[in-house]
C-alpha cells in the first residue's frame, strides 16, 4: 500500500505520435523511470506505456516497435491512417487497461517527476481527474502564447469551465469516466471536449501548476491555420451536442 493509502492497480500511460523518432526514446524512458518509482512508493501495482503511431512516415513506428519488443511494459498501436490529435487520444483512451490513464505528448512538455504529485492529489482529494496548467508560457512564443489566451477565454466563456491550460497535455484521469465520458472530436479540440463533457457530467477536476519545457525539436502544428478552424468547427458542434446531458452519480 502507498505511504498515503490507497494502491491503484495500473497505471495506463500513452503517447499521441506523427513523426516523433527524435523523443520517442527519451518519452518513454522518462515515462518508466516515473513509473517504476510509483511501484516503489506503492501508489501502483502496474503499468503500461502505450505509443499511439498516427502514421507516421520517419522512423517512428520502427522505433516503437522495437522498444515494445524489448519492454512487455511497451504497447504499440499503429494508425492506418492518420487521424490528427483527437482520432489519436481516443484510440489511447480505448486502449488503456489501466484504472488511472495519463495522457501526453511525446517532446514532454513537463517534468515526469511531477505524475507522482499528480497521482497523490487525486488520491486524496478524491477527484476524477487532473489537469495541469503552465507557469510559464513565454518560451512557446508570443504568437501562440496570444492563441491560447484568446481561445482558454473563449471555451470559458461559451461552456462556463474553469480550467487555466485546457489543451495542455497532462491530463491524468481514472478509467471509470470513460464509462460516461464519449469523445467525438477528431483535432485538437479534444482536450476541451475531454474536460467540458466530464464537467457537465458532474466529474471533480482538480488543476495543478507545473514547469513548462517547449519543443526543441521537430514543428508544432497545433497553432496552423487548418488546426484552427478544425477547432472552431468542433467547438460549435460540440455545443449542439451538450445540451442535455445531465450529472452521473460519482
Amino acid at each position: 500500500m502507498s505511504r498515503t493509502g490507497e494502491t491503484f492497480e495500473k497505471l495506463s500511460v500513452f503517447y499521441p505520435m506523427w513523426n516523433e523518432e527524435a523523443y520517442i526514446e527519451r518519452a518513454l524512458a522518462f515515462g518508466r523511470r516515473a513509473c517504476e518509482d510509483l511501484i516503489e512508493s506503492g501508489d501502483i501495482r502496474d503499468y503500461e506505456l502505450i505509443v499511439i503511431d498516427d502514421k507516421s512516415t520517419d522512423r517512428t513506428p520502427e522505433l516503437a516497435d522495437a522498444m515494445a519488443a524489448a519492454d512487455p511494459h511497451v504497447r504499440v498501436i499503429h494508425h492506418e491512417r492518420n487521424r490528427k490529435l483527437g482520432g489519436s487520444m481516443k484510440t489511447g483512451f480505448a486502449a488503456a487497461t489501466g484504472d488511472l490513464v495519463l495522457y501526453t505528448d511525446a517532446d514532454l512538455p513537463f517534468d515526469m517527476a511531477e505524475l507522482p504529485r499528480a497521482v497523490r492529489l487525486l488520491r486524496e482529494y478524491d477527484v476524477d481527474i487532473i489537469s495541469a496548467y503552465r507557469f510559464d508560457r513565454t518560451g512557446e512564443g508570443s504568437l501562440r502564447a496570444v492563441y491560447t489566451l484568446v481561445y482558454n477565454t473563449l471555451i470559458k466563456a461559451l461552456f462556463g469551465v474553469k480550467v487555466r491550460d485546457i489543451n495542455f497535455a497532462f491530463k491524468l484521469c481514472r478509467r471509470r469516466i470513460f464509462d460516461h465520458v464519449e469523445l467525438k472530436s477528431e483535432g485538437s479540440f479534444i482536450d476541451a471536449e475531454l474536460v467540458i463533457r466530464s464537467t457537465r457530467l458532474g466529474y471533480e477536476i482538480m488543476q495543478m501548476g507545473v514547469d513548462y519545457f517547449p519543443r526543441t525539436r521537430g514543428v508544432s502544428t497545433l497553432s496552423s491555420p487548418g488546426v484552427i478552424v478544425t477547432i472552431v468547427k468542433e467547438m460549435w458542434t460540440l455545443r449542439k451536442d451538450l445540451d442535455g446531458i445531465q450529472p452521473v452519480a460519482r
